[in-house]
């Protein structure tokens, strides 16, 4: 899968342990609901 926009960046979280911890939850909850991995990728707006 490719998606692509030039209005979403990828979110910088190197630092944001709560918002990581939130992220990771949400991931464990949906694996439960669904019985798949998943992966929750964190986009913000672009600037420009």
């Amino acid at each position: 899968m490719d998606i692509s926009t030039d209005r979403y960046k990828i979110a910088p979280l190197n630092h944001e342990v709560e918002a990581i911890a939130i992220i990771q939850k949400a991931e464990a909850a949906i694996a439960d609901a669904t019985g798949n991995k998943i992966t929750l990728i964190a986009f913000e707006e672009s600037e420009e």
